[in-house]
């Protein structure tokens, strides 16, 4: 018989395992909250624009194999776009581009002394270069950078990109989280012609064409396990049967869904910690950052980021990266910053944030004026960026969860990597070969 398979959530990690379950003979009906598949991912677009833009900003790198390999597969990997954009750091009141004509020569600008430059060079070779991560994970990367690379060059350049991550917490965030960041970067940035968005519709449609059902505008109430086998899934009041169900929610939402989870098994979910994301996005008629950086990273000196000396962590002008041709001829610019969940960023209104956020911009461009914006808009999302503490592989909840037939892939469980599309389609393959391995199915078809 026909194996009855139900994912939580239509993101990239979702799609991804439909995908696979799919072409194996498996009936498969996703159930997607939103009104659009893509989860964190997803874009919008706006009038006169050619192109979907990400809601958050996002990019691939070239050796994200699992995403770019999937693009590949479906036969649309010449809509892959990988230029060299700028990435800079804001320090003295100075942009200082951190790869441009090279590294070692960014390095070398660096305001910073002579010794200092040296450590924190040798340093980035060493994290570029050394695989294990695993004894990393015993040590907070703040202990671990300040004993290699030095006072001088870890406070001065990479504390504040902790603090801008995990505010109160970056002192407690571990080494091979930040060892992950360093050593996938690369150079070349990527993304798909039309955007994220565009990626996912397209992967969606593969999926629908293999069968597979896609419910918006859905949430699940309930996932709980049947006397006789299986589990049965409550939508709108209405239990549905399947045989198997993957959840890609978050932690937080797992709990609530699937009660009957052991109390071993909800302590682990109730431990994630996670950080908030609170993006503006504005259509400007200007270039703001006119030297052609496309990522600015931002100081934080002080855990209370309410001292800061800005009020985001990031300065993303998209339209130095990708041509804004595609946009209607609009400079895009994102302003963002990750808060913890309760941070008044969540209860502000539009308007005051956007207020809030512009106005530190003409620190950047004097030239700056409201009147530049066309158009502005808010997202915001509490769980957005899982906090890594000292050895969090033994906190990570397994795959398969106690509950036969119940998976559960989310960002919190890529570690040590960043959570992105990339891991969310090999976490979405990777459950989907273990169900379909657990359900006795073949997988010649996947």
């Amino acid at each position: 018989m026909t194996q009855q398979v139900a994912i939580i959530g239509a993101g990239a990690a979702g799609l991804a395992a439909a995908y696979d379950l799919s072409r194996a003979g498996a009936a498969v009906t996703i159930y997607e909250a939103g009104p659009e598949v893509g989860g964190l991912a997803a874009g919008f677009r706006d009038e006169g624009w050619e192109w979907t833009l990400e809601k958050f900003y996002h990019h691939w790198f070239a050796n994200d194999d699992a995403v770019l390999g999937l693009v590949k597969e479906l036969g649309v990997g010449d809509k892959l776009l990988f230029p060299r954009p700028i990435t800079s750091l804001w320090l003295d009141g100075k942009i200082y581009q951190m790869d441009r004509p090279n590294i070692v020569t960014a390095n070398l600008r660096l305001p910073i002394s002579l010794l200092a430059k040296v450590r924190y060079g040798l340093t980035g070779l060493y994290l570029r270069f050394f695989d294990r991560w695993q004894p990393m994970e015993r040590v907070t990367a703040d202990q671990w950078l300040r004993r290699t690379m030095g006072r001088e060059a870890y406070e001065r350049v990479w504390r504040s990109l902790l603090i801008g991550k995990f505010g109160r917490v970056y002192d407690q965030v571990n080494m091979a989280w930040f060892w992950a960041r360093v050593y996938k970067r690369t150079p070349r940035l990527g993304t798909f012609a039309g955007g994220f968005q565009a990626f996912l519709e397209l992967l969606a449609a593969r999926d629908r064409e293999l069968g597979v059902k896609i419910c918006l505008n859905t949430p699940v109430e309930r996932i709980e396990q049947r006397p006789e086998g299986g589990l049965t899934v409550t939508v709108a009041g209405e239990p549905h049967s399947f045989d198997a169900v993957i959840s890609t929610s978050s932690p937080h939402i797992m709990q609530r869904l699937a009660p009957g989870l052991p109390a071993a098994y909800q302590d682990k979910l109730g431990a994630l910690k996670s950080m908030g994301a609170v993006v503006v996005v504005l259509a400007l008629k200007h270039q703001l950052l006119t030297d052609g950086t496309y990522w600015l990273s931002l100081p934080s000196d002080n855990p209370d980021k309410s001292k800061s000396e800005f009020p985001f962590l990031a300065l993303v002008e998209h339209t130095n990266y990708m041509d804004r041709a595609h946009y209607g001829g609009d400079h895009i610019v994102y302003c963002g910053d990750y808060v913890e969940p309760d941070h008044e960023y969540f209860s502000m209104s539009d308007e005051a944030l956007v207020e809030h956020f512009t106005g530190a911009l003409k620190t950047f461009n004097p030239a700056f004026s409201p009147d530049w914006i066309r158009k502005s808009w808010v997202f915001r999302v509490k769980y957005a960026q899982p906090i890594p503490f000292v050895n969090h592989s033994q906190a990570i909840p397994d795959l398969r969860t106690p509950i036969p037939g119940l998976y559960f892939a989310s960002m919190s469980q890529v570690y040590p990597w960043d959570r992105g599309t990339n891991y969310a389609v090999e976490m979405g393959r990777n459950v989907a070969s273990m169900l379909l391995q657990d359900q006795g199915m073949s997988q010649s078809g996947a």
